[in-house]
């Protein structure tokens, strides 16, 4: 088992009000991690800030997990 696992999620802001529209999938990754046996050691973001035809901005979430064991 690795000692470390990157991973990154992209998140895509909602045309409309506030609020990540796929919070889900970021918190789908982080409990199939832990399930393996890793914690959530560092996370960082990055916003792309273009908005296309769909609206909203794009999120980058880097995380780095470390194993338990």
């Amino acid at each position: 088992m690795p000692q470390y696992v990157v991973l990154q999620v992209i998140l895509k802001e909602k045309l409309l009000g506030t609020g990540s529209g796929n919070l889900t999938s970021l918190e789908k990754s982080i409990n199939d991690q832990a399930a393996k046996g890793y914690r959530l050691h560092t996370i960082t973001t990055s916003s792309s800030g273009s908005k296309g035809l769909g609206g909203g901005d794009r999120i980058q979430a880097t995380m780095v997990f470390e194993s338990l064991t």
